[in-house]
């Protein structure tokens, strides 16, 4: 099977002549700017951004946030031959098909000690990613911003639990306390090799009320 290779060549641009593309989905926080920020500063760039050409210039596929955040400097693009719609599929799916991986939280934590990440705002991505998994670190940065707690998600909301009188319970926790229960939601799953993070709330809450009726 010949894979073609859609890419021109790699061109060097100032930022801030880079046009968006109206068909972008993602929408980035105050709080994803000043990581990224943190990652560019103690780096650099080391990755290029993707446009596709069109009559009124280098409209971009992938680096919205780079590109409107550094808009002063000359940043690298890869320059592809795609045409509009081509470049659409592109944008539909190369950010998804990252999500896919799955995270080995031990193998980026050992990552995490050996880079040394020296910005606060880049290392709190990390250990969050460490403690909880993706969706737990949307909601923690987007937390971060509003300076407000996290609503706790109902039971319900995982699809999975049947335990009358908890389903319309919902309390709301601290980005904090959010990655407390993550730490010990995965250390259940672990020992007692379950799946689902309704049964390891479950296994906790049954441990913690059974460590009560023996110490009373």
């Amino acid at each position: 099977m010949e894979i073609k290779n859609r890419i021109k060549e790699l061109r060097h641009v100032k930022a801030s002549e880079l046009l968006p593309n109206s068909r972008n989905w993602r929408r980035h926080s105050n709080a994803q700017r000043t990581a990224l920020l943190g990652g560019l500063n103690e780096i650099g760039y080391a990755d290029a951004l993707i446009a596709y050409e069109s009559d009124d210039g280098l409209i971009l596929i992938d680096g919205h946030l780079r590109a409107t955040t550094t808009p002063d400097t000359e940043v690298p693009v890869l320059v592809t031959d795609l045409n509009e719609q081509e470049a659409g599929k592109l944008m539909a799916t190369l950010d998804p098909l990252a999500a896919m991986a799955e995270t080995d939280h031990d193998m980026l934590k050992q990552l995490r000690n050996f880079a040394e990440i020296e910005n606060d705002a880049l290392k709190n991505v990390v250990d969050k990613l460490i403690l909880g998994d993706m969706l737990f670190l949307e909601q923690a940065l987007q937390a971060d911003e509003t300076g407000e707690g996290i609503p706790f998600p109902k039971f319900e909301d995982f699809g999975e639990a049947h335990v009358d009188g908890l389903l319309n319970f919902t309390v709301r926790v601290s980005a904090e306390q959010r990655m407390g229960i993550m730490v010990a939601v995965n250390e259940n799953k672990r020992i007692d090799d379950v799946s689902s993070t309704v049964e390891a709330l479950v296994n906790i809450c049954n441990q913690y009320s059974n460590s009560v009726s023996k110490s009373s």
